[in-house]
């Protein structure tokens, strides 16, 4: 199983969002990271969006989990929620962070299904966001 986090950093009405310049995974994303071994979850999305933002997030909130399959059983990816921080914005190697208004997300070139994933972490009575695969085709099931 593989296990990563990512995490909605929220201002008011803007979200902040990586555009990511990955060949596999390119577009504006939520920026997120690998959980170490041994590492708390919560340590994991601080670490990661101190190394990937520059900010040091407070009380992130546990907001949801998205998961699909892969040839060693399930990736699993930990969603959480900040609206509070310290430090100052920075961009990483892996791409520029923008602060982008929820009503500019349609204008900009976003990952797929970046929409769904941010519904699943805002609203509360969601809290699942899967991918199933049935005779080689993929659907999205939100819950």
């Amino acid at each position: 199983m593989e296990l990563t986090v990512l995490c909605l950093i929220e201002d008011g009405d803007k979200v902040l969002l990586q555009n990511r310049v990955k060949k596999d995974w390119h577009g504006y994303a939520l920026p997120g990271g690998h959980v170490e071994p041994g590492e708390s979850f919560v340590d994991a999305v601080i670490r990661e969006m101190k190394e990937e933002t520059g900010l040091t997030i407070l009380e992130p909130r546990l907001a949801g989990v998205k998961q699909f399959p892969i040839e060693q059983g399930r990736y699993v990816v930990l969603l959480f929620k900040a609206t509070q921080w310290t430090g100052d914005l920075v961009s990483s190697e892996e791409g520029q962070m923008e602060w982008v208004s929820y009503g500019n997300l349609s204008k900009v070139k976003t990952v797929d299904d970046l929409e769904e994933l941010i519904n699943v972490i805002k609203f509360p009575a969601l809290t699942e966001f899967q991918y199933l695969i049935s005779n080689d085709n993929w659907t999205l099931s939100v819950r």
